[in-house]
């Protein structure tokens, strides 16, 4: 079962405008290899060999099997690549990231680490977060465009304990970080609750591949 969710888009480009271009794209592109196949048929026959174009081809060329391959390129790979990622205004933060934490509602505040990894595409992400005691998995997030700063992401989490754990108890929490341009770095804090009732700061710097 995937874990990975969709997730909500503010400020950056309309994803009903992608579709509606996806779907331009994909009409006229098996439009022409439509023609090129029939043209092709018939170059053929005026030569005198008796071609023949199954159903099966015009199928692979119809402008739904195009859309599904287009709309699949896309979601994986053309969104976050060069002029036209930059357009989107989403940024690529996929990968691993080492997280440094602080819990605020301790006294003295008490420092803590992690291992941060995101599965992202186009439509959907996952955030992921492993400690020595926990884990936890994003279930609902929104990434905000800001010009000022860079990106927001903002995400609901769920959190369990590992076996053996007892003295902490499975929560929800929230988190919001802020991710400047060049996507190698994020700052922000998070908060918990129904279970657990602390807050604190959290620094990422991505890890190289």
């Amino acid at each position: 079962m995937s874990l990975e969710h969709e997730y909500a888009l503010l400020g950056g480009y309309n994803r009903s405008a992608v579709g509606k271009w996806i779907a331009r794209a994909s009409a006229t592109i098996s439009a022409a290899a439509v023609f090129v196949l029939l043209s092709a048929i018939d170059l053929a026959r005026s030569f005198g060999i008796n071609a023949n174009l199954p159903p099966a081809v015009l199928s692979l060329v119809g402008a739904g099997m195009v859309y599904t391959l287009l709309y699949w390129l896309f979601d994986h790979y053309a969104w976050r690549i060069g002029l036209l990622g930059r357009l989107l205004k989403v940024p690529h933060l996929a990968g691993s990231w080492v997280c440094e934490g602080v819990s605020l509602d301790k006294n003295p505040p008490f420092p803590w680490n992690a291992r941060i990894t995101i599965v992202q595409s186009w439509d959907r992400i996952r955030v992921h977060l492993e400690t020595s005691q926990s884990s936890s998995d994003s279930v609902a997030a929104a990434l905000l465009y800001d010009a000022a700063v860079g990106y927001r992401l903002l995400y609901h989490y769920r959190n369990h304990p590992r076996v053996g754990e007892t003295d902490l108890a499975a929560h929800h929490g929230f988190a919001e970080l802020i991710f400047p341009s060049d996507g190698s770095s994020a700052s922000g804090e998070y908060f918990n609750g129904r279970g657990r009732n602390t807050f604190g700061t959290m620094n990422l710097v991505k890890e190289a591949k």
